[in-house]
């Protein structure tokens, strides 16, 4: 079956490394690739902008996303992946969230700085807002200038506060299926034993995996996780880190803001963020 991948670009260098992030981990695949730019511009920057000068730029937006599908095509050489180009005048979340529905879209990819990012953000500013807004799809937001590395190690992690359906788990699965990945659930627990929710939760994501090659992973000291995270990144050669972004979850306990701006005090690995 055919894959639809979403890739939002800004037309920056970082955008570019995860449209090539992303073709090579679907080398094996049949896909479209749908490469995705809004002209969307706040209120606040239109103030001194005519509308002429916005038709200049939606028509450049379109020269450029025909030149990024050209270079894309040059760049992978694959007969089983297709490109479409989307331009888009909406804010970019609604833009997003608009091509996933119309396009069955199976993943985004995308980078994790803009062109103006700032180094000390894991994030953009457009990341975190897709991050925290797209409900349809998973995210998949992939570090600037990352090594391509097949990804044969996931890490999930999880506090089993909250039980994990079917369709949560799905994108994991997906990404597992890929390269017969390992999936390494790694819980940075507050307690030295779980509670019943947990132990509930613990046993069905256990049946969930259970056509899966998976471990499990207990990581003590709670107030460190960002470090504790990346050691275990590390330590273990982890390719993707995973989490499903609800209210009140892992994530928001790991940084210190409820839209997510850093995952640890460095990009190291992709991440890859679920929606509930």
């Amino acid at each position: 079956m055919s894959k639809h991948i979403l890739l939002p670009t800004d037309f920056s260098d970082n955008a570019w490394s995860a449209i090539v992030y992303a073709l090579k981990l679907f080398n094996d695949e049949t896909c479209t690739f749908y490469l995705l730019h809004s002209t969307h511009m706040r209120a606040s920057s239109m103030i001194n902008i005519t509308s002429k000068l916005q038709e200049i730029m939606n028509a450049k937006a379109v020269d450029d996303l025909s030149q990024l599908k050209e270079e894309s095509i040059s760049a992978d050489a694959n007969s089983n992946h297709d490109f479409e180009v989307i331009m888009s005048t909406e804010d970019l979340n609604d833009a997003i969230e608009r091509a996933v529905i119309k396009n069955n879209i199976d993943l985004v990819v995308m980078g994790t700085k803009g062109a103006t990012g700032a180094k000390e953000f894991f994030f953009g500013s457009n990341t975190a807002r897709a991050i925290k807004g797209i409900r349809s799809c998973a995210v998949l937001a992939v570090p600037d200038e990352y090594d391509i590395v097949p990804p044969k190690e996931l890490a999930f992690a999880t506090d089993f506060n909250r039980f994990y359906d079917e369709k949560e788990i799905k994108p994991l699965k997906d990404l597992a299926d890929l390269y017969n990945a390992k999936i390494r659930i790694v819980h940075i627990n507050e307690e030295e034993k779980l509670n019943d929710i947990q132990e509930f939760n613990f046993k069905s994501l256990k049946g969930f995996l259970q056509d899966y090659d998976h471990s499990f992973h207990w990581m003590p000291d709670y107030a460190k996780k960002r470090t504790t995270l990346n050691d275990f990144v590390e330590e273990l050669g982890i390719h993707v880190l995973a989490m499903v972004n609800y209210r009140h979850s892992f994530i928001e306990a790991i940084i210190n803001e409820p839209v997510i701006k850093k995952i640890g005090y460095h990009p190291l690995v992709p991440f890859l963020v679920i929606p509930e």
